[in-house]
């Protein structure tokens, strides 16, 4: 039984990477999105609107595909995952870009793998191997030291805001991929969003600006981009990951995430991108590689 499982997990694992892989790419622009949105709306209006709108996507998805209600059991997990993914890291970020740039915020994205690695083996059960955390730790402090090069200055309430994400965060994707062992990866985050509803709706509505058509449309279309893709398509891939290649694992490919988030950067906003930047994502790439080995 145990060698029939270890073969379906290897046969599952490509399969994996690959939702992860893109499940990534479209986080990689949530920082650039949310910082879009903020030059026309401020953070707690972006934070309930993207989650309402993450809800009632989740909710008509739900409906259309006729698909059954959480087991009551599942319903603490399921809280679990929309205090950490749904509201959690959406307002936190939010808030801590209000003071700090999306560059200064990808230092602490390298964190998340690290975050969600420990959380997955507390949660899951999973028990990598020690060489997995020296990749794991290793990858991290590359990536959190070329995403901090050049920043300066004491430590300010932005930095505690992009933590406490990170944290959440890291909850939140390690719970979210455990249950989707049992619900399915698109079901866990529209669950997740619809249970925020009752909550994230009457907001939106409270805290709508008073002439919406005074917003710019890069702020629209940075808010319909967060709550879309960022809170609902991405997670469609990145939970099924999750679910099918191991948390721990898998979760090592957000190591990537700074790095194609500086591209998007790049692409929407015209910065440029260094030669080291090149050199320090082949170094995580190996990393990423190797842990995935040893995981």
């Amino acid at each position: 039984m145990a060698d029939a499982s270890l073969d379906r997990a290897r046969r599952s694992a490509p399969g994996a990477w690959m939702d992860g892989l893109v499940g990534i790419t479209i986080f990689s622009a949530s920082l650039v999105a949310t910082r879009l949105a903020l030059t026309g709306m401020d953070a707690l209006f972006l934070s309930a609107a993207r989650a309402a709108l993450a809800g009632l996507a989740g909710a008509a998805a739900l409906l259309a595909l006729r698909q059954a209600r959480p087991r009551r059991a599942d319903v603490p997990a399921l809280a679990i995952v929309a205090a950490g993914v749904v509201v959690g890291f959406p307002l936190l970020t939010a808030l801590a870009l209000q003071t700090v740039g999306a560059a200064h915020g990808t230092v602490f994205l390298g964190l998340l793998p690290l975050v969600t690695a420990l959380f997955g083996a507390l949660r899951s059960g999973e028990r990598p191997s020690p060489v997995f955390w020296l990749f794991s730790l290793t990858g991290a402090l590359v990536t959190v030291a070329f995403a901090a090069r050049g920043l300066d200055g004491p430590p300010g309430p932005g930095d505690g805001f992009m933590l406490a994400a990170i944290v959440l965060c890291g909850l939140g994707y390690a719970e979210g991929g455990v249950l989707a062992r049992r619900l399915g990866g698109w079901q866990v985050i529209a669950w997740a969003t619809v249970l925020s509803l009752p909550v994230s709706v009457p907001l939106a509505l409270a805290l709508c600006p008073a002439e919406p058509g005074t917003i710019p449309l890069p702020a629209w279309a940075g808010l319909a981009y967060v709550a879309l893709f960022s809170m609902l398509i991405g997670f469609v891939f990145w939970y099924r990951a999750l679910a099918r290649g191991g948390i721990a694992a898998v979760g090592q490919l957000q190591l990537m995430q700074p790095f194609l988030g500086l591209g998007v950067a790049a692409l929407v906003l015209g910065e440029r991108i260094e030669p080291a930047m090149i050199g320090a994502a082949l170094a995580v790439a190996a990393c990423v590689a190797l842990a995935r080995r040893f995981a």
